[in-house]
């Protein structure tokens, strides 16, 4: 499913519903993101995310225009997972801006080493930043658009109950984490 301008409140009704909207995305967020490890976290995005990042994004641009909104939904609506995917921002995050600029200096690639795994099978590595080329040798972006692509096997694995890990692979940092309870029934609504 994608978002249309139909799905989308004018610039006045948004300013009315944005409060209450933004609570409701916030709440949903929080069953949305897997922390792997103390500095790096994946935001699965989904429908609701992005059309609170639309309507922020047309807000803050003060975009009313038909086509320059239809330009902001073909911006976004990649991010939306289509069926057989996961789809997450994965951010590297430290709260110290030269803390995380030595730490971004030894992370070149680490977007293409985050995996998520069905039932301790192959690892399932990112596809990462499609559009866009962020990781420069050795040093990384604090930020990355990536897009994990299941196996119909591996779907109905989860569906049907079988555990999901994810991880990353990088000297830097590497971790592994049971995905388990909201955040993984959250994720499986995903495939629907």
């Amino acid at each position: 499913m994608k978002l249309t301008r139909e799905d989308l409140w004018s610039l006045e009704e948004y300013a009315q519903k944005r409060e209450s909207f933004r609570k409701e995305v916030i709440a949903h967020k929080k069953s949305r993101s897997v922390a792997l490890g103390p500095n790096a976290t994946l935001y699965f995005e989904d429908l609701l995310t992005m059309r609170y990042q639309v309507q922020e994004m047309l807000r803050v641009e003060r975009i009313f225009e038909t086509a320059e909104i239809e330009e902001e939904l073909a911006s976004y609506n990649p991010l939306i997972p289509d069926g057989s995917n996961l789809k997450a921002t994965f951010m590297i995050e430290y709260g110290d801006a030269e803390e995380r600029k030595v730490a971004l200096a030894k992370m070149g690639g680490i977007e293409l080493t985050v995996w998520v795994q069905v039932d301790g099978g192959e690892k399932i590595y990112a596809i990462a930043n499609e559009d866009m080329d962020r990781t420069r040798d050795e040093k990384a972006a604090a930020v990355h658009f990536t897009r994990f692509e299941l196996s119909a096997e591996n779907v109905a694995d989860l569906k049907s109950g079988k555990p999901l890990t994810m991880g990353i692979d990088h000297a830097s940092i590497p971790c592994v984490i049971a995905v388990e309870g909201a955040i993984k029934e959250a994720l499986l609504a995903d495939f629907h």
